[in-house]
Formats: C-alpha cells, structure tokens, sequence
C-alpha cells in the first residue's frame, strides 16, 4: 500500500485527564490508535508536527505511517478533537491499516470545469456545491486520495447525483450502498431580492385609501374646512340672537 505521510509517536501509559493535560503543556497530544484485529493502545504525537501535517489536506484521506521506535504500523487519521477557541489540537484518533481489510475514509471531492459549463457561460447560472467529500470504501491500496467532479457538461437547472460520480476500481460510495443518492452540485438561476419599497411611498399610499385617516402632523389637504370652524359660528350666532332679543 501507498504510504503518504510519517509520523513519530510514542505509547503512553498515564490515563485521565490530568495526565493527558500535563501532555499538553509539554507540546505533546494524546492520540489512541485501534483497530485493525488488535487492542487499542494510547500514544503521544509531537503537536507542532502534527499540525504542519494536517495543513495538507491529504493528510486526511491518505494512509500514514505511525513509527513507535523501530517498529511502523500503517493507519489513516479517523477523528481529530479541536480547542473551541484556541488555535490548538486537542486529542487525535488513528486507526490501524491492514492490506486485506476494507476501510471507510472521508475524501474530498474536486470540481473542475465549472467555468466552462454550459449552464454558468451561456445561460448565466451560478453553480453551487451541495457536499464537499464523500465516504468511501475500499481496501487501502484502492484509496483515492480526491474524487474528481467533472461539471463542464452542466447546464442550468441539472444536478449531479452521486450515482453520476466517476470513481476508481475497487471504490464505492456508502451512501450509495444505503441506497441514498443525494445531490453533489447543481446550477441554477441567480436569485434576486425584491427591493422593498421606500417609506415614503409606503405612506402616500396609505393616506390615498378612502377612509383613511390622516398621519400625526399631516396638513390638511386643500379647500378642506377646519373641523372646529362650525361649533364656533354657531356659538357666535347664539350671542347675537340672545342680543336681538335684548333689544325687543
């Protein structure tokens, strides 16, 4: 089988949480690697070297080698255990690699042609990306290190599926042996947001309703007489009949 990467560790035998934060503070992050028809065993690996190997992305879709001393087992990365807010890695799970023994792996997937596909050049689509890897199974020397996504042919409005995915000999996907075949990318049109109307016309529109009242501190529209100017002449046309009466 192809080896992709190295990387010294050594076994530990403190257990718990203290002892795995003492490894900490000395660059060292507790790792377990299991699997592979034996018992599981606790290492320490180097936390800078460990982490220069995971800026590379097929640290996590290829086989490694694990060397304790003058031995070397072969395993693939299966979990890794992040701080929530530093930049630092936690704790690591590995597990054994054996040439007879089918494994199941993360693999990206690579989208090419996207430029080029009729659906974005010639009907101005936006393509989107529905997944980003799969799971596959296969024996280790099968392991593709990325499945490619050829999106040239697309045009808008098509999707491709997992089961159009062209994959190596010997690999399969899991979620196709499930029976599920979900969506891996698509085109479609562009969306665009409705602007909203200003407040302004918002407003007009509402005073322009029959019945409707007008807003605080509108003036009053034209040739429209004051509410309040009738109860005042009538209360003048009282005294001045109330005067003629005197006179009589």
């Amino acid at each position: 089988m192809k080896i992709s990467f190295e990387l010294d560790a050594e076994f530990r035998e403190d257990q718990g949480k203290g002892a795995s934060r003492r490894l900490r503070h000395l660059g060292k992050v507790p790792a377990i690697l299991y699997g592979g028809k034996r018992d599981a065993r606790s290492l320490t690996v180097d936390h800078t070297k460990l982490a220069q190997l995971m800026d590379n992305e097929r640290f996590y879709s290829t086989i490694l080698a694990l060397k304790v001393g003058s031995s070397q087992q072969a395993a693939v990365l299966k979990d890794v255990q992040r701080h929530p807010y530093k930049n630092r890695i936690v704790h690591v799970d590995f597990q054994r690699v054996l040439e007879d023994e089918k494994i199941k792996m993360q693999v990206p997937l690579h989208f090419k042609g996207g430029a080029e596909s009729k659906g974005v050049k010639e009907q101005g689509g936006v393509l989107s990306h529905v997944r980003n890897d799969v799971e596959v199974v296969c024996l280790p020397k099968d392991l593709p290190e990325f499945v490619e996504v050829d999106v040239s042919g697309l045009a808008i409005n098509e999707v491709i599926k997992l089961s159009g995915l062209t994959l190596p000999a010997g690999v399969e996907l899991v979620e196709l042996l499930a029976g599920r075949d979900g969506p891996v990318a698509s085109i479609h049109m562009p969306r665009v947001e409705e602007e909203e109307a200003p407040a302004v016309e918002e407003a007009a529109a509402a005073a322009a309703a029959p019945g409707a009242a007008p807003a605080a501190g509108a003036p009053a529209a034209a040739g429209a007489a004051p509410a309040a100017a009738a109860p005042a002449a009538d209360a003048k046309g009282g005294k001045d009949a109330k005067k003629g009466d005197a006179k009589k």
